[in-house]
Order: C-alpha cells, then sequence, then structure tokens
C-alpha cells in the first residue's frame, strides 16, 4: 500500500455513487418504519448541501461543526462538508454550552449543523461568544429563517447556488488533495483542555483501504453503526461502508439499539467494551433469577462453550460427544443471546477501551466472537486489530497493512504511517511532544508486541501506578478483571501512586444489586441508601478478597469506598466514549482515597 487508491475522500465517495448508485446505503426508522436511502439519493443530498455551504461563503478548509447524534443526517453532512472543500469538527452532543463554545471558537469554526432545538438552545446561550459562526444547520427543527437555517433550508440554497455556478463544485472537489485538512476530531479531555486532532484526507482514504485489505467484509455484510460520530471510531466505521458500500443501519439511539438489532439482523457492529460488559451482567442476571435448575444449565453451557472456545482458538473444531454437547448447549441457552443480537451476527469488532478477556472468552463461548481493536484520534482510530481467522483474546491484533510499529525502551508503543495525524491545531508544542526525533508517534499507552505481530495493551504511560515501594501496578488490568468477575461492579477506579498500597473507588451495578438486596429482605429507597447497606459493601468486599488472592501483593487492593452514584457522562467522571476520567475522578474524592492513607508514611 506505498500509494493511494484515491487522492481524496471526496473521489472515494464519488466513486461509491457512481459504482453502486441503486444499493442501499443507510437504513434508518422513520416514523415508527424502517426505509433506506439509496447511494444515488444520498449523493444529491451531499451535492446540494456542499453548494449550500458554499453559497454561504464557506472557502477552502474552513471548519464546519456537527453537534448531532448518529444519524443519517451527520454522514450526509460530513460528506459535504468535505466536498466542499471544508474540514469537519465533531462535537458531542453531551458537550455542555462552553465545552461547544470552547471547541467551535478553538477551531474557528464558521457554521454549526446541529440536531434539534435542544442543541440550538445550548448554543443561543453562548452566541455572544461565537461571533464567527454565521449559521446554524438544524437536521430536525427550531429553524428561524435568520441564524438558524433548516437542513431543507440550506438544500435549497444550494440548488440555487448550483444554477448559478455550474460545475463549479465538482472542480472544489477535484482539486482536493490528500494532505487537505478533513477532519479535527477534539481529545476527550480526561485530563486539561481537548486539543484539536487535525486529520487529513489522506488519514481517511488509508483507514478505507487498511480495512478493505483485511478482506473480512463481504458483499452480504450489513453493519449496525450507533456509536458518536463524534468519535474517530465511529468515523473510521463511517468511511469503511463508504470504501466497501455495504448497507448500514445508522441510529445513535442506545435505549433502542437492542430491539432494532432484532428488527434489521446485521452482521457486524462496532461497540466499546461498556455495552459488552452491560450485557454480559444482565445475561448472568437473568440466569440466576430463573431458579437452581436455570443457573446450573446455564453454567453447564458455559463450561462446554469455553471448552469449544479454547479448541477454536487453536483453529479446531468440537468433535465427538462435545460437538454434541455444544449443539445442546447452544439451543438451551446461547441461542436465546444470537437472537438478540439479531440472529446473523458474525462478529463485534471492540474497541475505544480495553476489553477484558474473559468477557470477550465468554461471548465467544456462546458463539458469538469479538475482535479487539486498537487505535488513537491522533492515529484517525483503526490502527490494530484481530480477524475473525486469526484472533487471540487478550491482544489488539497485529497492525493494519501500512502501519509500523515499535516498543520504546520505557515499554510505550510507537506508531508511524498514513494514519498518523497532521498534528494538534494551533498547538506546535504539543504535537512536538507527542512525536519522536525520527517521526513515531508516542501514543501514550505502555504494551508488548508477540512473535506473531499481535499486540498485547498493557495500561496507559500514564495511569502506570508506581508504590512507595517501587513497584509498578497497572490498574485498569485489575479495574477490568473486578469487573469481569463481579456483576454487581459497575466502575473501578484503582488508586495508589506513591502511596504504600492500592485502593480503590467502586460503584455498584444497581439492577442485580437492587435484586440481591431485595432477596436478602434489605429495604432501601434508591441508590445511595443501597450502596451505603454493610450488607453490599460485604458483598463487594468478597469480590475484592477473590481476585486479591489472585494478585501479588503490592497489586491487591486494601481498602475500598462505594460511591452513593455511578459515573456518569453528566456527572463529568465519564468521557463521551464511557471512559473513566481517572484524574476526575481521583481529584473529586480526594478526601476519601486520602483518608484510606493517614497514618501511614508516604516514601516520595
Amino acid at each position: 500500500m506505498s500509494s493511494a487508491s484515491y487522492k481524496s475522500v471526496v473521489e472515494m465517495f464519488r466513486d461509491r455513487v457512481s459504482s453502486t448508485p441503486d444499493a442501499q446505503a443507510m437504513l434508518f426508522k422513520q416514523a415508527g418504519a424502517w426505509t433506506h436511502i439509496d447511494w444515488r439519493e444520498t449523493g444529491k443530498q451531499v451535492h446540494e448541501v456542499a453548494c449550500g455551504l458554499r453559497s454561504l461563503g464557506l472557502e477552502s478548509e474552513q471548519r464546519c461543526s456537527i453537534l448531532a447524534k448518529t444519524r443519517p443526517e451527520w454522514i450526509v453532512a460530513d460528506m459535504a462538508i468535505l466536498t466542499a472543500a471544508c474540514a469537519t469538527t465533531t462535537i458531542y452532543p453531551s458537550n455542555t454550552a462552553e465545552e461547544c463554545s470552547y471547541i467551535i471558537q478553538d477551531s474557528g469554526t464558521r457554521l454549526v449543523f446541529v440536531d434539534d432545538a435542544e442543541q440550538v438552545a445550548k448554543l443561543r446561550g453562548v452566541r455572544d461568544d461565537l461571533p464567527e459562526v454565521v449559521k446554524l444547520v438544524t437536521l430536525s427543527d427550531g429553524a428561524d429563517g435568520d441564524w438558524v437555517i433548516s437542513l431543507d433550508d440550506l438544500r435549497e440554497l444550494g440548488r440555487k447556488w448550483d444554477d448559478a455556478n455550474p460545475g463549479e463544485i465538482i472542480e472544489i472537489g477535484d482539486a482536493i488533495d490528500g494532505d487537505h485538512l478533513a477532519t479535527i476530531i477534539y481529545t476527550s479531555g480526561t485530563t486539561g483542555k481537548p486539543k484539536g486532532v487535525m486529520l487529513t484526507h489522506d488519514n481517511w482514504v488509508y483507514e478505507g483501504e487498511a480495512i478493505d485489505n483485511l478482506d473480512i467484509l463481504l458483499p452480504s455484510d450489513k453493519q449496525y453503526l450507533f456509536l458518536p460520530l463524534a468519535h474517530s471510531f465511529a468515523k473510521v466505521m463511517e468511511l469503511s461502508f463508504i470504501r466497501l458500500g455495504i448497507p448500514t443501519v445508522v441510529d445513535g439511539s442506545i435505549e433502542t439499539m437492542v430491539d432494532q438489532l432484532g428488527e434489521t439482523s446485521p452482521t457486524f457492529m462496532a461497540c466499546v467494551p461498556r455495552i459488552f460488559e452491560k450485557v454480559y451482567n444482565k445475561v448472568v442476571e437473568n440466569a440466576k433469577a430463573g431458579g437452581k435448575a436455570k443457573w446450573a444449565i446455564f453454567q453447564w453451557a458455559v463450561r462446554v462453550g469455553k471448552r469449544v472456545s479454547a479448541l477454536r482458538q487453536q483453529r479446531k473444531e468440537p468433535t465427538g460427544l462435545l460437538a454434541l454437547k455444544y449443539k445442546i448447549a447452544k439451543k438451551l441457552v446461547f441461542s436465546k443471546l444470537e437472537a438478540r443480537f439479531g440472529g446473523r451476527m458474525r462478529f463485534f469488532i471492540s474497541g475505544g477501551a480495553p476489553l477484558s478477556k474473559e468477557i470477550a472468552e465468554f461471548f465467544h463461548a456462546a458463539d458469538i466472537l469479538i475482535l479487539e481493536g486498537y487505535g488513537l484520534t491522533e492515529t484517525s482510530a483503526a490502527t490494530f486489530v484481530n480477524k475473525p481467522d486469526s484472533f487471540k483474546f487478550g491482544t489488539v491484533g497485529p497492525a493494519l497493512t501500512g502501519t509500523q510499529v515499535k516498543i520504546d525502551d520505557d515499554g510505550e508503543i510507537l506508531v508511524k504511517g498514513r494514519g498518523v495525524m497532521q498534528g494538534y491545531y494551533n498547538r506546535p508544542a504539543d504535537t512536538a511532544e507527542v512525536f519522536t526525533e525520527d517521526g513515531w508517534l508516542r501514543t501514550g499507552d505502555i504494551g508488548k508486541v508477540d512473535e506473531d505481530g499481535f499486540l498485547a495493551i498493557t495500561d496507559r504511560k500514564k495511569d502506570i501506578i508506581v508504590t512507595a515501594g517501587g513497584k509498578n501496578v497497572a490498574p485498569q488490568n485489575i479495574e477490568n478483571l473486578l469487573k469481569a468477575r463481579c456483576g454487581y461492579v459497575s466502575q473501578v477506579v484503582v488508586h495508589g501512586d506513591k502511596r504504600n498500597y492500592c485502593s480503590a473507588i467502586i460503584t455498584i451495578n444497581e439492577e442485580p444489586v437492587a435484586k440481591w438486596a431485595r432477596e436478602q429482605g434489605i429495604d432501601f429507597i434508591d441508590y445511595a441508601e443501597l450502596a451505603s447497606k454493610p450488607q453490599v459493601k460485604q458483598l463487594i468486599q468478597t469480590a475484592v478478597d477473590t481476585l486479591n488472592s489472585e494478585l501479588a501483593r503490592y497489586e491487591t487492593i486494601k481498602k475500598f469506598h462505594l460511591l452513593d452514584h455511578d459515573f456518569t457522562i453528566e456527572s463529568g467522571e465519564l468521557t463521551p466514549k464511557m471512559s473513566i476520567k481517572r484524574k476526575v475522578v481521583e481529584t473529586n474524592y480526594k478526601d476519601i482515597l486520602d483518608a484510606f492513607y493517614e497514618g501511614t508514611i508516604e516514601q516520595l
């Protein structure tokens, strides 16, 4: 892959439209019924919106932001922005007005596509801070015809501009090359102000090429895309389905996702680990709730499935009695889980955060394959990934074709290739800091590459705990183990840097803990009271003790505190991709953490 197949995303998109104009592009619900848009109509809408942007005076590489949930119009807006030779800045719908204002100002955004009246109101409240924004374009409602216009209004402006300037939008698109700025995605900001990652057309063309070269997607496949398109992981899935022409269900609602999986029967889907953790906990909880007999059958089925999984990880298939047992296990237990995912799921792709090996093995035992991948916003997301015919649980797979990887002396993963960003917008010092002198990107993650080229991530470089005794502890590994072993645990933050031992802040998984408490005759009113019960503390203590028995002494959790609420995006303790803001949590509960170590001598 020494040269690009297309010189820009615009060229790639145009080729998709002209090659398969009548094929389904996106499927979505409208007025309660499933419908679809083909590539011809998608191309027409993109063309009109792009012309509309030019009619408002937008120029080459000027930024347009998208503040909306995942929906077909998001993709139309994104492709239109690029077709107009502008660049897309992505904003999560969950961002506060102040966060939106910061991104819009920092990126120099001139126009914002907004989801609905709620998002319009959010930006109206900070309008005085946004003098450079010429228009808001609402994808649903709330237009006033002045500062706020509808998507249909913009398309009408585009049609008039196109009539007055025939062929000009095509010439504008033809002039775009690989180095042209395509996207600015702001990092989640787990520490400090978020930085704008500059990604080019060639970065995204490379991602499409690399995923095509994996040769894992078929013409008969159907994707379910629910991840927030403001995140680079979902952006890769967007570019992939354009490159390969795979029909894609586009709906960002997590609340209706399970029902819609059953209605649409996709064959693959990208997810974050938190989704798998929630499904796993729910499955186990339901099995226990069915009574002793059902729970015994479930446990038997999992044992059989894990034996089959072990064989399949060696690229072998079960035979004889084991094959018969597995057939029965699937019929009695696992078929129900498969049906909830639509009955045709070939595999899931997990990214955005570390996936517990135990969770991956449980689903594989149920004949559901989760392929873990890895990348950063700074590497256009997809950088490493497992394949259906070549995977190792506990790793993120080998590097994509065209990406180089090496491990630095301190264990940090370094990468180089066409997927790597231009730099941070208006932050030359931060850009210089993240690259080595010879051009390798410092990922900030610690890992190792095995003899087959599979990468295993052990922790974030900045998250590594060095205890007062000089021992290195990888907190994410301990956190993932506890969540995988105990369905009563929702979130965990292990603490202990420069401390004499490790401690933890833990949140409970409300639904199963509430059910357990009722069975024990424990009265409570809400989450906070439930978490305060000594019986619940002991329930979690048992799980912690069990895990501690498997850890090195310096890794064990000596003390923990149960919070009176779970972490949420709204509380500011989770990023929009549902990763824990570790520094925020440690700051918010500093008094609790400090109290764990009263009377100990800190060795700094």
